[in-house]
C-alpha cells in the first residue's frame, strides 16, 4: 500500500512527509483493518510534523479523521458482532484507552493516563489502509460522501466537546475566537441552540465566511465584541487570543481553549480579567460519548462541510494549505 510517512529526524519545511510503498498493516488483538476512503488534515497533524508536540515514534503515518471501509475483522476485533465487512466507519483522535485508570473508571476516558492517539502514538490514515481498535470506531449510517464526513471526526467532535466544556446553554452569547474548520462546523450547532454568535478572527476570507454562516457580529483579531459574552471558545494556538477572549467575558463566564498546543500564556491582570468567577478551561480530547452525540446531531442538522480534496501524493501540499490557511473549507486526503 501507499502511505505518507513522517520521520522525527526530517524537518524539511513544506516536505515533512515521504510517500512510500509498504505492506498492509496486520490487525492486532481487538483491531480491524480499514481501507481508507478519506482522511482529514488537522492542525494537530501540523503541530506533530513541526515539532510543537514531542515525537512519540521515530517514524509515523499521521492522520486521525479517517473514513474507512471495513475489509478484515479478526475474531477478537468484532465488537458484539456489530461490524460487518463493507461497513463504513469513522475513526477519530482518541484511538484507545487503558480502561482501568482512575479517569476511565470515572467516566473521563478523554483524560486517560495511557491513551492511544490515532496518527500520533499509532499509525493513522495518511495511507491506503489502517488498523484501528474496533471499539473506537463510529458507525456512519448517513449518506454523505467520505470527504465531507472526515472533518466531522475531529474538527466537529472537538468543537462540540468545546461547547460542552464551556457550558454553553441555549440562547447565550457565545464568542468564537478564530474561524477555521472546527468553528465553521459548530456555528451551526449554536444557531440550532438559538445562541448569538460573535466571531473574532484574522483574515478577510474567514470574516466573510463567518458572516455568510450567520454570525451575529464579526470583527478583526484586534476587535472586541460589542457586548459581554457568556461563553467563548478559542481555536488559535495563541495565548494572546485566550486573553482577548477572557477580556470579552461577563462575570461568571467561561473560556474553553480548543487547542492541543499554545505558543505561550502571557501575563494578564487578574483583578480586571479573571476575578468575578470567570474561568479558563482547556479542552483535552473527546470521549466516545461526545463523538456519538455529535454525529447524531450532525446527521439531524444535515452537516455537509466544505472541503478541499488532495490526493495522498499531495499530502505535503495539504499540510501547507492548513498552515497558510488557504484551503477552501477543510483539507481532506483521498488515497
Amino acid at each position: 500500500m501507499k502511505a505518507a510517512f513522517f520521520s522525527s529526524t526530517r524537518r524539511a519545511p513544506k516536505a515533512f512527509l515521504e510517500l512510500r510503498d509498504v505492506p498492509r498493516p496486520e490487525p492486532g488483538p481487538s483491531e480491524i483493518l480499514l481501507r481508507v476512503l478519506a482522511c482529514g488534515v488537522c492542525r494537530t497533524d501540523l503541530h506533530i510534523v513541526e515539532g510543537d508536540l514531542p515525537a512519540l515514534r521515530d517514524e509515523l503515518i499521521p492522520g486521525h479523521q479517517i473514513v474507512g471501509e471495513v475489509v478484515a475483522i479478526p475474531g477478537a476485533g468484532n465488537v458484539n458482532g456489530a461490524l460487518k465487512i463493507g461497513a463504513r466507519v469513522g475513526v477519530s483522535w482518541m484511538g484507545g484507552v487503558d480502561g482501568g485508570c482512575w479517569f476511565c473508571r470515572h467516566n473521563m476516558e478523554n483524560l486517560c493516563d495511557k491513551p492511544t492517539f490515532t496518527g500520533y502514538s499509532v499509525n493513522g490514515g495518511y495511507a491506503e489502509y489502517v488498523s484501528v481498535r474496533a471499539d473506537f470506531t463510529y458507525p456512519l449510517p448517513f449518506g454523505l460522501e467520505p470527504t465531507r464526513i472526515a472533518p466531522l471526526l475531529c474538527a466537529g467532535m472537538i468543537g462540540f466537546r468545546s461547547l460542552r466544556v464551556a457550558g454553553v446553554m441555549p440562547g447565550e452569547r457565545v464568542g468564537l475566537f478564530g474561524f477555521g474548520s472546527s468553528a465553521t462546523l459548530i456555528i451551526a450547532i449554536l444557531h440550532h441552540w438559538k445562541c448569538e454568535v460573535f466571531v473574532v478572527t484574522r483574515g478577510e476570507s474567514h470574516r466573510k465566511r463567518a458572516t455568510h454562516l450567520g454570525a451575529h457580529w464579526v470583527g478583526k483579531e484586534t476587535s472586541r465584541p460589542p457586548v459581554a459574552l457568556d461563553r467563548a471558545v478559542t481555536f488559535a494556538p495563541s495565548g494572546d487570543v485566550v486573553v482577548s477572549a477572557l477580556s470579552s467575558l461577563r462575570k461568571g463566564g467561561v473560556v474553553a481553549i480548543n487547542a492541543i498546543h499554545l505558543d505561550r500564556m502571557p501575563t494578564f491582570d487578574y483583578d480586571k480579567l479573571l476575578w468575578g468567577e470567570r474561568q479558563i478551561r482547556s479542552v483535552a480530547n473527546m470521549t466516545r460519548e461526545d463523538g456519538r452525540d455529535f454525529l447524531k446531531l450532525a446527521e439531524e442538522l444535515r452537516f455537509a462541510p466544505e472541503v478541499t480534496a488532495f490526493s495522498l501524493t499531495d499530502a505535503n501540499a495539504a499540510l501547507q494549505a492548513v498552515k497558510d490557511e488557504t484551503e477552501n473549507g477543510s483539507a481532506v486526503l483521498v488515497p
